[in-house]
């Protein structure tokens, strides 16, 4: 019978413990042998429940322990970031120069138009300025004028002096005017020619001043259309960051816009953990305003700088369908999927461990425990991880533990074990 079996454990083992069973005289049973008699059995009896007890339970008796086979798969990895929703698109509307605030036309949640006028700048200096360069141009053209009739009337003087300068030379091939009245004529000519290259480089000058002056004119005028801010697109007013008589410098913005349609999520996942992250990507997004609620979506763009200060990279993910009513600014959980590994040795990511200070699993083979130091490769977040090297197809490694094993530990395997205590 079993507890015929148990029985006759317990009595080898206390055997061995160095216990020998008494053996009991022949005596008149009375009251104070039979005492006796009861006690010693009842300290035999208590004796045998310890050793059952340090056998079945106590730190005598075998670990249970739940095992599984290395074999062959697929890892299917994800990335998980947490990000915030922001616009693909906004603006900020300022002047281009300095000036103060006349009025302010929309208000924040407005929806504007493209060309739509959103606020408005006062001039200040500016009609004096425009005034001044009038003045400018006005006398920049007339000493333009000036100039073209130095220019004729240079030119006209060259042309006279030309004439008789021939003339005389005729007159010098008959001897009719001496040597000298020649060389008179025809310094005449090149005095004639300085006069009107001088009067034509006094045209280019004002030429020039009159194009400058222009310029600046233009230049004036533009920054007078820019006191009227307009809607560059269809947006969303998001802020107003200057009232009416508030004095902005150039740049400044004094409303902020956004398309309400182009949002994405952000998305900032830990550098470690970023291998593989690419655009393209398909993405699980749920937002803290819908717990429940899984959106579609995919990376749009991964940055090519990562912050260095919290250690992440940073990539947009686009949504496949944006649904109504979501807030810039909301928190949302991503998890991007990456492509399914080629097939390799995986085993569940739990029966790894550390010994002596070595990453490994405990191998049963032959019946024997072993510690087999391994090299691991990718993580998929269902919990299951590539083996490099260090196990074989087949191997039987153990998954969960009752309690911490060591080389010759006694062991008995389980169906279902949970971990208890922090042990494998």
């Amino acid at each position: 019978m079993r507890h015929d079996g148990l029985f006759k454990q317990l009595i080898a083992v206390l055997a061995i413990c160095g216990w020998r069973i008494p053996r009991i005289p022949r005596m008149k049973m009375n009251p104070h042998n039979s005492r006796r008699i009861l006690l010693g059995g009842l300290a035999l009896a208590l004796l045998v429940a310890l050793v059952w007890v340090a056998l079945r339970t106590g730190p005598l008796a075998p670990v249970k322990v739940q095992t599984t086979e290395v074999k062959k798969g697929r890892v299917t990895s994800e990335i998980f970031g947490i990000g915030q929703v922001e616009a693909r698109h906004s603006w900020m509307v300022g002047p281009t120069v300095a000036g103060r605030v006349l009025s302010v036309k929309v208000d924040v949640g407005d929806t504007v138009q493209p060309g739509q006028l959103l606020a408005e700048m006062d001039p200040v200096d500016l009609e004096q300025r425009l005034a001044a360069l009038d003045a400018s141009l006005a006398r920049a053209q007339s000493t333009r004028q000036a100039a073209n009739a130095q220019v004729a009337d240079a030119m006209a003087r060259q042309a006279l002096a030309a004439t008789n300068l021939k003339r005389n030379e005729d007159l010098a091939q008959q001897n009719f005017i001496s040597p000298g009245a020649l060389d008179a004529r025809t310094q005449e000519v090149a005095s004639a020619d300085a006069g009107v290259q001088a009067a034509q480089a006094n045209l280019g000058g004002t030429g020039q001043d009159l194009t400058r002056l222009r310029a600046e004119r233009a230049a004036l005028s533009q920054q007078r259309e820019n006191l009227k801010l307009v809607a560059p697109a269809a947006a969303m007013v998001t802020a107003r960051d200057a009232e009416a008589g508030t004095t902005v410098v150039a740049g400044q913005a004094v409303l902020r816009l956004m398309d309400p349609v182009s949002l994405w999520v952000t998305l900032r996942v830990d550098q470690g953990r970023s291998a593989g992250l690419a655009p393209g990507l398909v993405a699980r997004i749920t937002l803290r305003s819908r717990p429940g609620e899984v959106l579609a979506g995919k990376v749009a763009r991964v940055e090519p700088l990562a912050d260095s200060v919290t250690e992440e990279r940073l990539a947009q993910v686009a949504f496949a369908a944006l649904p109504a009513g979501v807030p810039v600014g909301e928190m949302a959980e991503v998890t991007l999927q990456l492509p399914a590994t080629p097939e390799m040795l995986v085993l569940p990511n739990a029966a790894t461990q550390q010994h002596e200070g070595k990453n490994g699993v405990w191998r049963l083979k032959n019946g024997v425990l072993e510690f087999v130091p391994v090299r691991l490769g990718l993580q998929g977040l269902d919990g299951m991880v590539e083996v490099l090297d260090g196990l074989h197809e087949g191997d039987t490694v153990v998954l969960y533990t009752q309690s911490a094993l060591k080389a010759g530990s006694r062991i008995t395997l389980v169906d279902q074990l949970m971990p208890t205590g922090g042990a494998r």
